[in-house]
């Protein structure tokens, strides 16, 4: 099945719950979202919902083995990595005028994120000392 693509603000709920300490099993099977809305009260997580319903089957392979983002700006890639991956801008990375500099990821979350980004980003790596370090560029 292909990757499901999914709109930056459908991954901004997604991540936004996970972080909350909302499970995979609670977005794949939850009816009362009444507490997902106390957690963010500015998003509309009907909105998850009505995705959920029009395609269940590929919302579950969303949830439970990645996704892509239709198109990613530069803010919304760094406010995925903060909600996805916990990384601060001038703490984890460094941002340049074209993406980001100097991320680490372990191999699970490097996948991921590559799995993610719409196609106007590449993602190079690079070997510092014995770890990969990324650099992530618009296209």
């Amino acid at each position: 099945m292909e990757i499901p693509k999914i709109s930056l603000m459908e991954a901004y709920m997604i991540e936004t719950l996970r972080s909350k300490g909302v499970t995979d099993q609670e977005l794949i099977e939850g009816e009362d979202i009444s507490a997902w809305n106390r957690l963010h009260e500015s998003f509309d997580f009907q909105d998850l919902l009505r995705l959920r319903e029009k395609d269940p089957i590929a919302f579950q392979t969303m949830v439970e083995e990645g996704y892509q983002v239709k198109f990613v700006t530069f803010n919304g890639l760094k406010n995925l990595l903060k909600l996805k991956f916990n990384k601060m801008d001038e703490v984890d990375y460094q941002t340049t005028e074209s993406g980001i500099r100097g991320l680490y990821l372990n191999t699970e979350e490097r996948h991921q994120l590559t799995s993610l980004l719409s196609k106007n980003w590449t993602v190079h790596e690079e070997e510092l000392g014995d770890k990969p370090i990324l650099h992530i560029e618009l296209v």
